[in-house]
């Protein structure tokens, strides 16, 4: 009886270990994956598979049900004596076909910060990493612009495709404006819709003001800095013409390295005619050279599928719940903001 309670007691604490040890194995492995899915994943999407069952749904139901029945047996049995014929010439040991040349569909739709231009390196890194002689990469860009370094930023992410001697073209069906064209004007190739908007080649800063009504509530700001110019406009001390002078200087050198860069990605342009911080649509920004047709994404892709395999390529990042909220709650409150603008500078149909 001894025996068997001490066997007992033996066999309980072999299992709790046992069940230790693995309960911290799983969790490991779990905390390891998680870490390692943290920061996105790599999704792609055959566009041309998607519009080709498009395109026999659209014709199916044109047919009558007996010639739907009829179609179905018919494609059908195409399919498999298709893959039956590709199993056997890879079999064979006799040279494949060449592969077809793969287009490369990218989107970006930038917000203020052009925070989006994390997903785009991945995006790139991940194209530059496959693409062979004869494949091109189609971006489809919406953006009223943002911050200098974010676009500066993504505008050179760009930049590693035509590096890489991949052609690319860029899509623009609703706009493209100020850091959104300093993007676009990497392109070998820009086409629009006929109502984009397109252009505001400009620099635009704005800061409140909050000092007087700080000095009536008799509430004081020190503010101290190390250097002549390291503070030229604040929000609540009490600005100098002398630091507004300095500001105005630097928009003015931001807006000429502006007029630079595009000018150097698109020689042809009259840029002075053009970095007016204007915008234009479509059809208009043609003829002045900001464009070189005028085209939807659509037709572009759909172009390109009698040649080219199409890859949609999106690199999707995973994000905590509370970040989810925020970033939801910012680009939300972005929305309303740039509403309220458009509204305010732009006729409306």
């Amino acid at each position: 009886m001894d025996f068997l309670t001490y066997y007992g007691l033996f066999l309980a604490k072999t299992v709790t270990v046992v069940v230790a040890i693995v309960a911290i194995a799983v969790a490991i492995t779990a905390l390891a994956l998680r870490r390692r899915a943290a920061g996105g994943e790599l999704k792609l999407s055959d566009l041309g598979e998607r519009y080709t069952e498009l395109q026999d749904q659209m014709r199916l139901a044109k047919l009558k049900p007996l010639q739907q029945k009829l179609w179905q047996k018919e494609h059908k049995k195409k399919s498999k004596l298709e893959a039956k014929q590709a199993k056997q010439q890879a079999k064979s040991g006799l040279p494949q076909p060449a592969a077809q040349s793969t287009l490369y569909v990218l989107d970006f739709k930038g917000s203020m910060d052009a925070g989006e231009v994390s997903s785009l390196r991945e995006e790139v890194s991940a194209v530059l990493a496959v693409a062979t002689p004869g494949d091109e990469v189609l971006l489809r860009l919406e953006s009223p612009g943002g911050v200098v370094h974010g676009y500066g930023l993504a505008s050179s992410q760009l930049q590693r495709l035509r590096d890489g001697g991949i052609p690319l073209t860029v899509a623009v069906d609703k706009v493209a404006a100020s850091g959104g064209y300093m993007m676009a004007c990497v392109a070998d190739r820009i086409v629009a819709a006929r109502f984009a908007i397109i252009g505001s080649i400009g620099v635009v800063a704005q800061i409140p003001n909050f000092n007087r009504l700080l000095k009536r509530n008799e509430i004081d700001v020190e503010l101290h800095t190390a250097g002549e110019y390291k503070r030229t406009l604040t929000l609540f001390g009490e600005n100098t013409e002398q630091g507004r002078e300095k500001f105005r200087e630097h928009l003015n050198e931001t807006h000429l390295l502006f007029k630079q860069y595009v000018h150097q990605m698109r020689p042809a342009l009259d840029i002075d005619s053009v970095a007016t911080g204007e915008y234009w649509y479509g059809s208009q920004a043609q003829e002045k050279g900001l464009i070189d047709a005028i085209s939807t994404s659509d037709d572009l892709i759909i172009a390109q599928l009698k040649n080219h395999q199409v890859i949609g390529v999106r690199y999707a990042r995973r994000k905590r719940l509370m970040d989810r909220f925020t970033h939801s709650a910012a680009r939300s409150a972005e929305g309303v903001l740039l509403r309220l603008w458009q509204r305010g500078t732009r006729p409306q149909v």
